[in-house]
């Protein structure tokens, strides 16, 4: 039995095309993106999950790695899994937009933490809602959904120079607005409550300024704000699960799949 330099070239191509794709999910999906994952398990997870996935994989022609095909074809497979990951990581910047927006409303704004996953600081109230959508996020499966559509991507976009086109990226580009839209839909119920209630301490403290109602607006303020993170919270949860599913139709749209 005589195995030859050619044959071990395309048994090497049949592994590493579909481990390019799957691992370059893995740079931009929420959660396994984090700094503090270590890269080995990205690694290590990357070539276990490819190797569960070859015998899924539909036959393609054998592209040359040292060739225009071969670079084509590999940017190709890393494109596809940043932009599935990075459409995720959209809708939970839209989460700590819509954080950002309730904690300058209450006052909170200075009262910042670094964020373990996008290794930034957030205020606090984006970063509890953070928590509160990822821990929401794993407990619907959000994860396995994606790791789900990109191996049936291998299906719908099979393996080639050809891939994602240009309106697939102007596509992407448009529902990123999506980002601020949602986050402000999420933020502004408590947004206009605290406004109306610092209109009502502006009008009480031109009316009567020796009451100095600004020296206890704070507090109160600290304290309707957290009443209404405590109500609004079920309503940002369930517009968060929404954007979560509409993103996931857009992930669909690109990569050609069928729902």
């Amino acid at each position: 039995m005589t195995i030859t330099e050619q044959q071990i070239m395309q048994w090497s191509m049949g592994f590493i095309w579909p481990l390019l794709r799957i691992s370059a999910m893995f740079i931009t999906i929420p959660i396994f993106s984090g700094r503090f994952v270590s890269s080995n398990i990205l690694v290590g997870t990357s070539v276990v999950i490819t190797l569960f996935t070859l015998p899924l994989i539909p036959s393609y022609p054998p592209i040359e790695v040292l060739s225009y095909n071969g670079f084509m074809t590999g940017l190709q497979q890393i494109l596809i899994g940043l932009l599935s990951g990075f459409v995720l990581q959209l809708v939970f910047a839209a989460v700590i937009f819509g954080g950002q927006g309730i904690a300058y409303s209450m006052g909170l704004g200075f009262a910042s933490m670094l964020d373990p996953i996008t290794g930034v600081s957030v205020p606090v109230i984006s970063q509890f809602y953070l928590v509160v959508s990822t821990l929401m996020f794993l407990t619907l499966g959000g994860h396995l959904v994606l790791f789900e559509m990109l191996i049936d991507s291998f299906t719908s976009l099979p393996i080639s120079p050809n891939g994602i086109e240009r309106s697939d990226l102007w596509s992407i580009i448009a529902w990123s607005s999506r980002l601020f839209s949602a986050g402000l839909l999420m933020a502004l119920p408590s947004i206009a409550a605290l406004l109306m209630v610092n209109i009502a301490f502006g009008v009480v403290t031109k009316a009567a300024p020796q009451l100095n109602i600004f020296a206890v607006g704070f507090p109160i303020t600290l304290l309707l704000g957290l009443l209404l993170m405590w109500v609004t919270l079920s309503p940002i949860m369930q517009s968060f699960t929404n954007l979560l599913a509409e993103s996931y139709g857009v992930i669909a749209d690109f990569l050609r799949i069928k729902s």
